[in-house]
């Protein structure tokens, strides 16, 4: 097996070289919680996307999802901003107040309604605004690392990574994670992992991760093998498979069998991921509401029938979550074939963005910070 050297993200030495993706209503503290008791506290998890406006305004739900259980260590944040001076503001505030160990930069997010006010994956094609939001985020962070995460470019016509990663190199940010697929690629098709070992080419200087596809714990090592990157950064492909977490660290150090949980154990995993958010939302019913969506990728490949399903997505108690699980086949072995793809997959979409956005990359005027929305992506 090859040898793979840790990630270095500042002060934090990340080993394995694995991060959780920061995705929204996902990686709230519950589910970071289940990731980092499967891989024993190994990796970096991310928080889900904070935007900078409202924890500059103190908003009572950004506040709740910057907190940190005690056993996180490093606590790691990531923000999403399109105002330099309000990203500023929101770095120097985590400094401060002491929130977080080290800030992450979203600008991979393509869904529509960001992208047509300039925001996420359509930012970067805007240089100096991209320069000045990373300028004021690396000058404010003092002694806290500051990453980014972004995606190719707005589209085929339209790309924005190697540019990107050399303005980011220039103004101080520590890694850059890339997304191998365009804004108007959404989640479909097929990341582009070429793309990822250009850019690990071109910058050099500081560490590249890689994003997209990683299913499985051997999609991380052969990316690492393909790619040359310095870690992976896996989002849709932990969702309902939090294991997967203690399987990259069995890969990664070449020990021990990957989880082929039976139904049983998933199971068993469903209910405490219903009642970590229900502990953390201060309301069981709310935290199995909230866990309602991710029923359908905790059981995918299993044989549970539809009725079982849609009961199972409406239940609004951990007793009754309960009940309905052992109504099932609970001896079912793991499924082969089960680590595919999971989450959303549309593709090839036109991508929204505010008038004459295209016509010069170094006009930044028209970007408002009503970009700054309650949304993440990447």
């Amino acid at each position: 097996m090859t040898a793979f050297s840790p990630l270095a993200i500042g002060p934090h030495i990340v080993q394995p070289p694995v991060v959780l993706a920061p995705m929204a209503g996902i990686t709230n503290a519950p589910f970071r919680t289940l990731c980092r008791e499967f891989s024993a506290g190994k990796g970096l998890f991310v928080s889900e996307m904070i935007t900078t406006r409202a924890l500059v305004e103190r908003n009572e739900k950004t506040m709740q999802l910057i907190r940190f259980d005690e056993t996180e260590k490093p606590r790691s944040i990531q923000l999403y901003g399109v105002d330099p001076v309000t990203v500023g503001k929101a770095v120097r505030m985590i400094v401060d107040e002491d929130l977080a160990d080290h800030i992450d930069l979203n600008f991979g997010c393509p869904v529509p309604k960001v992208t047509r006010k300039g925001g996420g994956s359509a930012l970067p094609y805007k240089r100096p605004l991209l320069r000045a939001i990373l300028n004021e985020a690396v000058s404010n962070a003092g002694a806290l690392p500051v990453t980014m995460k972004m995606r190719k470019g707005i589209d085929d016509d339209h790309i924005t990574f190697l540019d990107a990663g050399r303005i980011a190199v220039e103004e101080g940010v520590t890694a850059i994670a890339l997304h191998g697929r365009t804004a108007a690629q959404h989640y479909g098709g097929t990341a582009d992992w070429d793309a990822i070992a250009r850019l690990k080419e071109h910058v050099p200087e500081i560490p590249v991760l890689g994003n997209g596809d990683i299913w499985s714990a051997d999609d991380a090592l052969r990316m690492m093998r393909e790619t040359g990157c310095d870690g992976v950064v896996v989002g849709r492909g932990c969702l309902g498979r939090p294991w997967l977490f203690g399987d990259l660290v069995a890969a990664f150090e070449g020990t021990g069998e990957y989880a082929r949980p039976e139904l049983r154990t998933v199971a068993d995993t469903m209910v405490r991921h219903a009642r970590l958010l229900g502990e953390w939302l201060g309301d069981e019913a709310r935290g199995v509401i909230d866990f309602r969506k991710h029923v359908a990728w905790y059981l995918k490949g299993f044989a549970v029938g539809s009725e079982m399903r849609k009961k199972l997505a409406i239940t609004s108690s951990l007793d009754e979550l309960r009940a309905q699980l052992s109504e099932l086949d609970l001896d079912q072995p793991w499924p082969v074939g089960a680590d595919g793809p999971r989450g959303r997959t549309s593709g090839n979409n036109r991508v929204v963005l505010p008038d004459g956005w295209l016509k010069d990359p170094y006009d930044c005027a028209g970007v408002s910070e009503d970009a700054e929305l309650d949304t993440s992506g990447g």
